[in-house]
């Protein structure tokens, strides 16, 4: 399957030049044989957020952001992320956590979501450091292909 994946970076203080949690999310995407259809970067501010999800969406099956969900004020991308969706997929931002404690006991402060859009694509938040990023790829990314399967009403898959 080729998943197509969108990225939004939510930072004040980084460019796309400057974006290592989401060049590694783009190496990464490549390296599952998948496309990186957009890789933006927007302020931390909530309806830039907002209407950067809407755009990527329009090309993506799944919207993973960068960025922006910890407990700092100016973190509103899980906001944001429900002001555009409108069903939560509360399993992969708590497998998310799960996997990050095994790292770092810092994971617990994370407030990301993941939730569907009313078209059917998936959004995560991911964090803004590129260690955090990779860490949070590789405890969701196997799934990322039966979740879409699920989305377009694909059912299980057949066991011989």
């Amino acid at each position: 399957m080729q998943l197509r994946i969108a990225l939004v970076t939510c930072s004040t203080t980084r460019s796309l030049k400057e974006d290592s949690a989401g060049a590694a999310l783009d190496q990464a995407i490549l390296a599952a044989g998948w496309q990186t259809t957009s890789h933006v970067v927007v302020k931390d501010e909530r309806e830039q957020i907002a209407c950067a999800i809407r755009a990527a969406a329009e090309t993506a099956q799944i919207v993973i952001t960068c960025g922006g969900s910890g407990l700092s004020l100016s973190d509103v991308t899980p906001e944001a992320t429900a002001e555009v969706c409108c069903r939560e997929v509360p399993g992969i931002a708590e497998a998310i956590r799960a996997y990050s404690m095994q790292k770092t006991h810092r994971a617990m402060l994370s407030r990301a979501r993941a939730m569907q859009m009313a078209d059917g694509t998936l959004v995560i938040n991911f964090p803004g450091s590129e260690k955090a990023a990779r860490e949070c790829w590789e405890a969701v990314s196997d799934q990322l292909e039966h979740a879409v399967r699920m989305t377009n009403g694909e059912g299980h898959p057949t066991i011989a």
